[in-house]
């Protein structure tokens, strides 16, 4: 009953259209292909705008990179991509490039997005995306992560343009420096006691004399 009902389905469709069943099946696709990629690309009006508004936005010149000199960690978790009108930044080993022309890679939402605002030269390193790893301090890599951060580093500066530098921290310690010696005593602070020394030495020879 199967049979018969398909064959009659194919001599209707050659008596009717004058393609073969094969043929018209081929046309029902490539139809059904091409409404279903017109109503993707013309489907809601809002949907449309929206993708309006997202190829302008897109196609809007960026402004030219501005150099921010050198500036702490904490002021370059301000460029990480929040602010729509301020520049997106990230730094690798102190330096700090304006990655904004790849703000979909970069800025919120992106694949590498919490990489933006920060110092990601460990993770960047270690291909990491953990939390502690986000940082400058590249101390107790390896060979072949160290290998892995340069060639990010030679990509940056070939691709991006480089606009300041991390501002350096140096830690400041007072009191002594383990021996119970003070810290700080400058070559002038010591002169005198050498002056002494020797006055006194030469006393004592004027009293053996």
């Amino acid at each position: 009953m199967g049979l018969q009902l398909w064959e009659t389905l194919k001599e209707e469709i050659t008596a009717y259209t004058g393609l073969s069943p094969a043929t018209f099946f081929t046309v029902v696709a490539l139809l059904w292909a091409i409404y279903y990629v017109v109503t993707g690309l013309f489907g809601s009006s809002d949907d449309h705008h929206q993708r309006s508004r997202a190829f302008e936005e897109q196609m809007e010149p960026l402004p030219p990179p501005v150099q921010v000199g050198e500036i702490s960690e904490e002021e370059l978790k301000q460029y990480d991509g929040s602010d729509p009108k301020k520049p997106l930044l990230m730094a690798i080993k102190g330096q700090i490039y304006d990655v904004s022309q790849s703000r979909m890679f970069y800025g919120p939402g992106g694949p590498y997005a919490l990489f933006a605002g920060k110092d990601a030269s460990r993770a960047l390193a270690k291909m990491s995306f953990e939390e502690q790893d986000l940082t400058g301090d590249i101390s107790g890599l390896g060979p072949f992560e160290l290998d892995a951060l340069q060639d990010w580093e030679y990509k940056f500066m070939s691709k991006y343009v480089k606009v300041g530098t991390i501002k350096k921290t140096v830690a400041v310690t007072g009191g002594d420096n383990g021996n119970g010696e003070a810290l700080g005593t400058t070559e002038g602070d010591a002169k005198p006691a050498e002056d002494g020394s020797s006055q006194n030495a030469v006393a004592g020879t004027d009293a053996e004399e």
